[in-house]
């Protein structure tokens, strides 16, 4: 063997003695308890999500080697609480782990449980049936999405008719139906939705105007040419303090329209 091959020989084992010793520690394969973290800093909104809650989930990487803490694995033991979004970690030298989490923020309900996030995620947690004034989605968990989407576009429709809407509803066939704030329905169907709702819109104001109310049980809208409204008990002029039980109108589209169904 050269002495030239040996001292390559020579040198790449003292680059091995010096650098697998850097390398391990910075891997975490050695130097488990050198250095230890000891500080926890957490930044978060704390209103679901509590301090203690995070100092539990994360109370058994404290005192873990600065170089051998695996930030992934306090990172997912923070995630899995309840109303936990996202969580941030890093470390700061010399025994520090700084922490940020984002806690979910209810947008919608989803369902009989579960509620639709900021994000556009479901999630299900402790004390969500205290939340009040979200509105009431639901639908195929697929359809997430297009349900949001469909609500944030009626919810901008009905701005101004003077009909609040309470919340949206995609059946596993594929068809709509609103729910106002005062207890009434409309439904829309799978067909044409925009355009009877639109048209719908048109003529609302003129017919409620006519009863002298915009009490309704039910909006049908699923017609071709019309739809048809039952309206709400009201008073007996004749008779006060009496009710009339309610009705059912059908309204097309134009004078000389029929009013049917469309498949």
């Amino acid at each position: 063997m050269s002495r030239t091959v040996l001292k390559l020989f020579a040198w790449a084992i003292a680059l091995s003695l010096i650098g697998l010793p850097i390398v391990g520690v910075l891997k975490g394969w050695f130097a488990q308890e050198r250095w230890p973290i000891r500080n926890l800093q957490v930044e978060a909104e704390f209103n679901h999500v509590g301090a203690e809650q995070i100092r539990a989930a994360t109370k058994n990487y404290l005192g873990t080697g600065f170089f051998a803490i695996k930030l992934e694995a306090v990172r997912a033991a923070v995630a899995t609480l309840p109303w936990v979004e996202r969580v941030e970690v890093r470390k700061r030298w010399p025994d520090t782990i700084e922490m940020r989490v984002l806690e979910q923020q209810p947008f919608a309900r989803w369902g009989d449980k579960r509620l639709v996030g900021r994000s556009g995620t479901l999630f299900d947690a402790p004390g969500t049936e205290a939340i009040q004034g979200l509105p009431q989605l639901s639908g195929p968990d697929a359809q997430l999405a297009a349900v949001v989407e469909f609500y944030q576009k009626t919810l901008n429709t009905l701005s101004g008719s003077g009909l609040a809407l309470a919340g949206v509803a995609l059946s596993a066939r594929g068809s709509w139906t609103l729910s106002l704030v005062d207890g009434s329905e409309i439904l829309l169907g799978q067909r044409d939705i925009d355009a009877h709702l639109q048209r719908f819109l048109d003529v609302f104001p003129r017919l409620a105007a006519g009863r002298g109310t915009n009490a309704f049980a039910r909006a049908d809208l699923r017609y071709a040419n019309g739809f048809a409204i039952r309206w709400l008990a009201t008073a007996s002029p004749s008779t006060p303090g009496a009710t009339a039980p309610s009705d059912k109108s059908a309204v097309p589209a134009k004078p000389s329209a029929t009013s049917q169904r469309s498949t």
